[in-house]
This record gives structure tokens, sequence and C-alpha cells, in this order.
């Protein structure tokens, strides 16, 4: 049976809740609201799918020198995923309720952990009950599992490589937060506005349609490759405010037949721990 690993479609995960080897994660999520998400995930949810919380199981503890949204310990990441129940037998399919910029974290994750075998739901939760499809409460519980794997670092870059880019440039940078907080004319989330010196811009929700679906892969392509111009995929590093939106265009660049982007991890909360980091501002 083919797997996925890009999107899917309300349809088919529909067709497929029966299966026992199908796990369904429910990544909602708000900034401002962290506690919104797991009590949405109360009030109803795709059958069988657990809660996977953006701050407590996507993430370590913060320190003075990184971002918002470390990554977790990979022995912590992987005693989740088996709590899950998920391991490499498992196909699995994450949502959420923002056209997939919080479910893309996890999916970057598995990825980076040699997981294939996820995709994100297309047109997420809200999407799958405009279909009428069912929704449940209950708090499920699957038999857990061991899940076993080494990460697979060369998919991400440090802040280190960050500068080492900035003295010598080696990738293209593309920065995915909304246009007026990369330009610096506003900062709801972190105590520095603007961007690191020589990225782009492309708002990650610019890969979705009116209704919260991604674009067709012919259009993320054509949009990528215009922004991308000469450089080639592998050559793509992106950020954003805390290493979890800019998963987004990872996932679209997948879509498009554009794979091999890298994401910074630290992204633009961790480049501003150090003062002596430059900042840029306006369209420059």
């Amino acid at each position: 049976m083919a797997i996925f690993t890009t999107l899917i479609s309300p349809q088919d995960v529909l067709s497929n809740l029966h299966r026992q080897d199908w796990v369904i994660v429910d990544c909602r999520f708000d900034l401002m609201q962290p506690e919104w998400g797991f009590l949405s995930y109360q009030e109803g949810h795709i059958p069988k799918a657990v809660y996977a919380d953006l701050d407590r199981d996507l993430s370590g503890p913060r320190t003075p020198l990184t971002g918002r949204h470390p990554l977790p310990d990979p022995e912590v990441f992987c005693q989740r995923l088996s709590r899950w129940g998920i391991d490499h037998t498992k196909q699995v399919v994450v949502y959420d309720t923002v056209g997939g910029a919080f479910a893309a974290r996890l999916w970057w994750m598995l990825r980076l952990f040699n997981h294939k075998a996820v995709a994100v739901l297309n047109g997420g939760f809200d999407h799958w009950v405009r279909q009428g499809y069912p929704v449940e409460k209950d708090i499920h519980t699957p038999p857990p599992t061991i899940f076993h794997a080494q990460p697979n670092w060369d998919l991400m870059v440090t802040t280190f490589e960050i500068e080492q880019h900035l003295r010598r440039p080696r990738f293209l940078l593309i920065d995915a937060r909304a246009p007026e907080r990369y330009r610096g004319e506003t900062e709801p989330i972190d105590p520095v506005a603007g961007h690191i010196p020589g990225a782009v811009n492309r708002f990650h929700q610019n890969n979705l349609n009116p209704d919260g679906t991604f674009k067709s892969p012919m259009a993320l392509r054509e949009e990528f490759t215009a922004l991308l111009g000469s450089t080639p995929p592998e050559q793509v590093v992106v950020y954003c405010g805390s290493g979890v939106t800019s998963c987004h265009h990872i996932l679209a660049m997948e879509i498009a037949g554009l794979p091999g982007a890298r994401l910074y991890v630290g992204s633009w909360s961790e480049w501003i721990r150090d003062p002596n980091h430059p900042v840029a501002t306006g369209t420059e």
C-alpha cells in the first residue's frame, strides 16, 4: 500500500480510520493561548487522534541561548512517539486549524528522525468538520510501541552556520513570517523587530488557498522557482520566529517537487539572543 508523505485528504483519512497501523496526531495550538489547543482537543477531535502540545511535546526546555521552541532531547522525543503508538510501521497523519502551520513542525520532526510516512491533513480540522466527518471527545490512549531512530542533523542549520553564512554567503535564507514582522514594523512576540540580513521574505500563509488548503503543486513550484531564481533547493534555509511555521515552507517545497531545503531551528528568537548579531529592517 502506498504511503502518504506530504499531504492527505480528509476522504483518505476517513477511509483509513479503522486501520491499526495509522496514528493521527492533533497539533492544534495558539502561541498567545498555549492551553487552547488541548482544551479544543477535549471538545472534539478526529477519532483516535492523540494530542501533541507544541511547547511540551514538540519542543525542549528554553535556555538563555535558545529560541522559543528548541528541539526536544532526541531520546525524550522518541519516548513521546512511542507513547503515541508511533513506530516505523505506522502511517502518521498530523493536523491543526491553521493550514498546517503547527502540524508541519511535527511532520518535519518525524522526517528529521527518518520517518517518511507522515502527512499533513490538507485543510486541517476545519475542513474535516465541514465535510461532516465524525468527531469524538474521548482522550485516546493508543497501545505504546518502541520508536528507534537517530536524527539526521543535516536537515537543519545552527546559529553558528548562519553566522558563517553572513561572512561568506552559502545559501538563500527565506523568512516565513508575516511581511510586517520581516520589515521590523511590528513584533508581537519577540523583543527585537527585523530580520536576518540578506534574508528574503515569503509569508508561510502564501502557500495556501483562501479555504486553508495548499495550493496546487504546479502553483507552488512556479512561486518558489521565481523566489529561488538560480538557487537550488538544497541551498535554501528557512526560518521564522521559532522554527515552527517555517516548516510549512519545507513541506510546500516538497509538494512542489523542490526537496532539500533545511530549517534554522533557532530562528529569529534565537538569533536575537546575541546582541552582537546584526539586524536588518525594511526590505533590505
